[in-house]
């Protein structure tokens, strides 16, 4: 082979190779490019994504609001209910001793009457012998009402 064979053939493959580095680079740069462009295109979809999730986020805030003022409702609604039961105990226990007291007065009253039974014979059930009330209604002593 002859130098000037040598010399082309170097020539030839240095240029083969600045053209296969041209090609790459550019390759390169247009898949810089290409990426560019679909970040761009991902990045204006997550603005657009994030008002609709900013919506979101407000509809769950506002969610969770309702439910704290809905725990909170029922919270003071237990109490009440705890308070009323309370007075319902109270008023029960209350209308319980008037009711004992009510059933020793008629005792007594039966003591002090002439025509009523002696403690000596013993009534019939005291809770199944009628009374007049002041308005002429039958009363039974000794029955505690339910209430």
């Amino acid at each position: 082979m002859t130098t000037s064979t040598i010399i082309w053939i170097v020539v030839v493959v240095v240029a083969l190779s600045l053209l296969v580095a041209a090609i790459a680079w550019v390759a390169r740069k247009k898949r810089t490019e290409h990426r560019r462009v679909q970040a761009g295109d991902i990045r204006q979809k997550a603005v657009e994504q994030s008002h609709e999730v900013g919506q979101q986020e407000a509809l769950a805030d506002e969610t969770a609001a309702k439910a704290r003022a809905a725990q909170a409702e029922a919270e003071a609604m237990a109490a009440h209910s705890e308070g009323l039961q309370h007075q319902a105990q109270a008023r029960r226990t209350d209308a319980a001793t008037s009711r004992s007291e009510l059933s020793r007065e008629f005792e007594r009253a039966d003591k002090i009457d002439p025509d009523s039974p002696t403690g000596d014979t013993p009534r019939e059930d005291a809770s199944s012998s009628p009374r007049e009330d002041d308005a002429g209604r039958q009363v039974r002593s000794g029955v505690p009402k339910a209430g």
